[in-house]
Parts: C-alpha cells; sequence; structure tokens
C-alpha cells in the first residue's frame, strides 16, 4: 500500500469509526435499549435480551478492537511510516480473537488458538451484532408502543368508573375483575413484550367490559339523582294502568252483554304486582348499580301493561263498534231502497227486518247479522239499486 493509499485508508476508517462510535451511543441511549436494561424481563423477552446483551458485550469488545489497531496505525503514520506494518493494519488479520473472545456459537472444541481478522471482517461482524441487538430493541419498542397506550386508556376509563363508584358508596365485583385484569396485562407487557401479543385480544375484551361497566354507573349516578321524580312517575303510570285496566273490565262487561260469543282478549290485571314491585324499589334505594336494571324493566313493564290494557280495551270496543257499523250499513240500505221507490217490496221488506232484529236484539250474533245484511244486499242489487 502506498503512502497516499495508508493515508486514504487512515482518513476512511476513522471517519468509520466515528460513525460507528454514534450508532452505538444512540443505540445504548435509545429508549427501548433502556426500558428492556432497567426492566425485570421474564419468558421470550428475557430469552431474547440475554441474547442480546452478549451481543452487545462482543459488539463494544469488537469495537475497542478496532478502535485499538487503528490507533497504532495512525501512532506509526505520525512517524517515519513503515508502509508495511500500516498496510498489515488496515488491510490484513489484524485484529486478534482470542479463545475467550470468540462467541460462543463460532468455537470449536478441536481449535484451543484463537483467530486473526481484519478491520472489514470486524465491521461486518459489528454490523451483524448492531443489526441482531436493534432488531430486538425494536420488537420490543413495537409490543411496548401497541399495547401500553391502551393500558393507559384503560387506566383512564377505570380511574373514571372508580370514581363513579366511590361516588355512589357502592362495590362493584365486575369492575374490580376488570381492574385485575388490567394490572395482569399491563404487568405481563412490562415485562415480557415480546410473548404478549396474544394479550391484545384480552385487553380489547376488559375494554368492552370496562366501557359497559362505567355505562352502567354513569346510569346509576344518574338514578340516585333522579329517582324520586322517576318513582313519581311511575306512580302515576301505574295508577293508569290501574285506570286502564278497570275501563277494559268495564267494556268487557258491556261487550258480554250486548254481543253474542265474543271472542274477548285476556283480561289484563297487573296493576297491583307493578304497584308492589315499586315499593320493594324503595327498599333498594342505596344499591343504585342493582336500581339501574330493576328501575328500568319496571318502566318497561309498566308502559308494556298500559299499552296491553290499552289494546284489548280497542279490541272489545271493536266489537260494539263493528254491531254499530253494521246498523249504518243496514240504514243506509234502507234508505236507498225507499228513494228507489222499493219501501213495499215485501222480499225486501222480510230481509231488513230480519237483519234489524239481528242488530238490535242483545247480544247480537254480529256472524249472523253480517250475513243477513249481506243477503239485503245482494237482493238489492238484483233490482239494481245497488251501490
Amino acid at each position: 500500500m502506498s503512502i497516499e493509499g495508508v493515508d486514504f485508508a487512515l482518513r476512511r476508517r476513522a471517519e468509520e469509526r466515528d460513525r460507528i462510535s454514534n450508532d452505538l451511543l444512540d443505540l445504548d441511549s435509545h429508549p427501548g435499549y433502556q426500558l428492556l436494561d432497567g426492566a425485570r424481563l421474564t419468558g421470550e423477552t428475557r430469552r431474547r435480551w440475554d441474547e442480546t446483551q452478549a451481543r452487545a458485550v462482543t459488539l463494544w469488545w469488537l469495537f475497542d478492537a478496532y478502535r485499538k489497531v487503528l490507533d497504532r496505525a495512525q501512532q506509526l503514520r505520525a512517524g517515519k511510516p513503515d508502509l508495511a506494518a500500516l498496510t498489515g493494519l488496515l488491510s490484513g488479520p489484524s485484529v486478534e480473537l482470542k479463545p475467550e473472545n470468540v462467541p460462543v456459537e463460532k468455537r470449536s472444541l478441536l481449535r484451543a488458538a484463537g483467530e486473526w481478522i481484519t478491520l472489514d471482517t470486524v465491521v461486518a461482524r459489528m454490523d451483524a451484532a448492531y443489526r441482531d441487538i436493534a432488531a430486538t430493541v425494536a420488537a420490543a419498542d413495537d409490543a411496548w408502543s401497541a399495547l401500553l397506550p391502551r393500558l393507559d386508556e384503560a387506566d383512564r376509563a377505570r380511574r373514571s368508573a372508580q370514581d363513579l363508584l366511590r361516588d355512589l358508596e357502592g362495590t362493584d365485583p365486575d369492575l374490580d375483575r376488570i381492574s385485575a385484569g388490567i394490572d395482569r396485562i399491563r404487568a405481563a407487557v412490562t415485562a415480557d413484550p415480546l410473548g404478549s401479543a396474544a394479550l391484545g385480544a384480552e385487553l380489547d375484551g376488559l375494554l368492552a367490559d370496562l366501557t359497559a361497566r362505567r355505562g352502567l354507573l354513569e346510569q346509576a349516578a344518574r338514578i340516585r339523582v333522579e329517582y324520586g321524580d322517576r318513582a313519581r312517575r311511575l306512580g302515576d303510570r301505574i295508577a293508569q294502568v290501574a285506570e286502564a285496566e278497570i275501563e277494559a273490565r268495564s267494556i268487557r262487561d258491556t261487550v258480554l252483554v250486548k254481543i253474542a260469543s265474543p271472542a274477548l282478549p285476556t283480561l289484563p290485571d297487573q296493576a297491583a304486582a307493578l304497584l308492589d314491585r315499586l315499593g320493594v324499589l324503595a327498599t333498594a334505594r342505596d344499591r343504585w348499580l342493582e336500581l339501574v336494571n330493576r328501575l328500568t324493566e319496571l318502566e318497561s313493564a309498566v308502559d308494556e301493561a298500559l299499552a296491553l290494557a290499552r289494546t284489548a280495551t280497542e279490541s272489545m270496543a271493536g266489537l260494539i263498534g263493528r254491531r254499530n257499523e253494521l246498523r249504518g250499513r243496514l240504514e243506509a240500505y234502507h234508505a236507498k231502497v225507499a228513494r228507489l221507490g222499493y219501501a213495499e217490496d215485501a222480499a225486501l221488506r222480510e230481509l231488513y227486518g230480519e237483519a234489524r232484529t239481528l242488530l238490535w236484539t242483545a247480544p247480537c250474533d254480529l256472524r249472523q247479522a253480517t250475513v243477513a245484511i249481506s243477503a239485503y244486499q245482494r237482493a238489492i242489487s238484483r233490482i239494481g239499486g245497488a251501490e
């Protein structure tokens, strides 16, 4: 190697040394590296980190050996240059790996001596070790980045739920279960990020449970504030149910007198039971979580009972309405017959009389009355007077 070649090689190696030094320092100060170095690791992460630390020791030893050879070369160049020695240092096998410095995976039971390698080989081995270390740090950092923010989100939601629970002065075993699960996952992720990928689905489930539980606690907090008004409104609605059921019984009695063999719906009778349930709620007023479902269920039951009573009333009243509608049709047909000049027609008078008797006799047989009106209508149609 010429003196110019030596100077060029020294400059290139010095720049390479400085770049490698900066890269090693950056790696050593990387937040992920620092977290791994300071954490009490377990599982897959502990295994990988032990391997990574061994590579880091080798990496720093190789860098130190590289730097020492370069320092010797720079010292030789500063005096009377020995080109053969400089060439050997810069391009020949100038770095000795003693048996104790050779990585375990490269040792041989048959090889007691170390080995001499070039600076290029040192750089290549440093690069391989660096890449392995960086890959482990990046994998752990990715795992933490994927799960720790979601765990922080879970912690915020949990604190909010616990604040609500404290205000309610109650206990919630479900919230305790969710909280314990979050703590367990955080501990696992912190100690073994590389073995925690499967915990993401479990964390999703806990977050969904926590969202639902916080919603229930928010409902309980609202109910605590609104309970008096809602209970009074419930009492008023139950009174409406009672009135509607009384009306349904009254219309049933009317229908039984006025309509023959009516098909009646089941008579609703829920007001008393609903009032009892409202009374029981008052005994649980300090158990707000319990009241959430019981109060909302009772409100739904009251609405359903009121709708049922009103529907039954409308259904039974419809039978009276059907009778009245048939009466109106019969009289309309009768008036039409008179306008057409067939009021004295014996056949028509007989059909009219039969239908009228059925419709004005209690109880009224709606089926027979409908048949009779149809016969009257057909008779009118035959003489060309029906609409």
